[in-house]
């Protein structure tokens, strides 16, 4: 991995934790990004390799603990790379993401904004309402799941997930015992032979729904019938079963084309007093239990009125536009999945509000074409993916100038960078990280924007 380098140990000791969460440590050839260790810890710290003239590295022993270091309970968390913090105190972990999202606002935008304290959980395990491990067969054949280990291929076996949904864990298990029981074998991506290639399963939160998605790299798979029949047997809290085909050489989790197997194909959820259809490809917040916070947090910054048309863009299944539907005259949403869309249209129906409307399209597109017709709103709401937005999305709000905007970002980066786009037009007010994704380096963000 990188470039050629001979391993060595040094000790260090850990200045800071960067965005990645990985340790800060400086030795005489520079600075060493290190695995596992906390700062304010001293080690020693095994130096592996050099990538774009950068060194990495992971502790191999702590000298010097940290009183935010705890002993983790996940046995596999130092493998695994699912959970960064498993050994870092839940109240460091959110100073920290706090800090995280100020220092992106310094170094990507220039800004030195004042980040509220991150608001955390109160029991931050088995929160996790969707989980998508890979498939896998030891070298007895037997069948494992588990996760990449991170920055490689090679997956991780895991048995019992502390961030997932508890009933998710059990499901898994016998989904395991019975691809061994009927020799359906796992999907092996080098050599693209093999059936099963990922088990993606949706549990509810306010309702005992959940959705089992078996993820094939071909439509057929040997004793179908007979495995789904013993699913629904074994595990009768499932409320429906979905084959989704994937045969993309690709890393993409779902493939386009999908049945269902058992079931209706869809399970409900609530968020405050509104009702959600989830389907397998809809995209839909991962913990139900902060996102009516995060959810809250949104509509509280975007200061909604009776008057108020509002613009909610890469809307999903229309979880924000729902919820801000009672509170305004009228929402438009632009989601560019079809299936969340359709998704999004049934719940406006479901829960019978009537101001709403969705649309297929990509964001963009659609809100420049709605400022070239002349066309105004009053609030913004954007929760755009990971990358964040672009140019002529934003150049055509400014545009526009909705008097509030409302971002909601996953990744501060992206934010911030394009919060500093924003701010040639808009003044940025409040700035809330919002942990929806505890033990993880990841925080999610909801930032206040007002036009000058």
């Amino acid at each position: 991995m990188g470039e050629k380098f001979h391993k060595r140990i040094e000790r260090a000791t850990c200045a800071d934790l960067s965005y990645e969460g990985k340790g800060v440590c400086r030795i005489e050839d520079g600075v060493v990004f290190v695995d596992f260790i906390l700062p304010g810890e001293e080690g020693d710290i095994e130096i592996d390799y050099r990538r774009n003239g950068q060194l990495f590295g992971h502790v191999k022993k702590i000298a010097v603990p940290s009183p935010d270091r705890i002993f983790p309970e996940c046995p596999v968390c130092y493998a695994c790379g699912g959970c960064s913090f498993q050994w870092y105190r839940y109240e460091a972990e959110l100073r920290y993401k706090q800090q995280k999202v100020k220092e992106q606002f310094r170094k990507l935008a220039g800004m030195d904004v004042d980040v509220l304290p991150t608001i955390g959980m109160e029991e931050p395990r088995y929160y996790r309402n969707k989980i998508q491990p890979l498939v896998g067969n030891d070298e007895e054949d037997h069948t494992y799941t588990g996760f990449y280990k991170e920055g490689t291929h090679h997956i991780v076996p895991v048995e019992r997930c502390l961030i997932e949904d508890e009933r998710a864990s059990k499901i898994l298990k016998v989904i395991r015992d019975l691809l061994d029981r009927f020799h359906i074998p796992a999907y092996d991506e080098h050599a693209r032979f093999g059936v099963m290639r990922r088990i993606l399963i949706k549990t509810s939160y306010h309702y005992p729904e959940i959705m089992v998605v078996l993820i094939t790299a071909a439509e057929r798979f040997p004793q179908k019938d007979r495995f789904v029949e013993a699913l629904i047997k074994e595990c009768p809290e499932r409320t429906t079963i979905v084959q989704n085909i994937n045969n993309s050489p690709s890393s993409v989790i779902l493939g386009e084309w999908e049945r269902v197997l058992f079931g209706s194909g869809i399970i409900r959820d609530s968020i405050g007093d509104l009702t959600f259809r989830i389907s397998a490809k809809s995209f839909y917040q991962t913990n139900p239990q902060m996102v009516e916070i995060l959810y809250a947090k949104a509509m509280e910054f975007a200061h909604l009125k009776p008057t108020d048309v509002v613009y909610d863009a890469y809307s999903g299944t229309g979880t924000i536009g729902l919820m801000a539907a009672k509170h305004v005259k009228n929402v438009v949403a632009v989601e560019i999945v079809k299936e969340a869309v359709e998704d999004a249209v049934r719940n406006a129906q479901d829960n019978r509000i009537n101001n709403y409307s969705a649309h297929v399209g990509d964001a963009s597109s659609f809100l420049k074409a709605m400022a070239s017709r002349g066309e105004k709103v009053d609030v913004l709401f954007m929760d755009p993916p990971r990358k964040g937005s672009n140019p002529v999305f934003m150049d055509a709000v400014m545009k526009m100038k909705p008097s509030r905007i409302v971002y909601v970002s996953c990744d501060p980066s992206s934010l911030a960078r394009d919060v500093k786009y924003l701010s040639k037009l808009y003044k940025v007010g409040r700035i809330q990280p919002i942990d929806m994704f505890p033990r993880t380096t990841h925080v999610e963000t909801v930032a206040e924007l007002c036009l000058k």
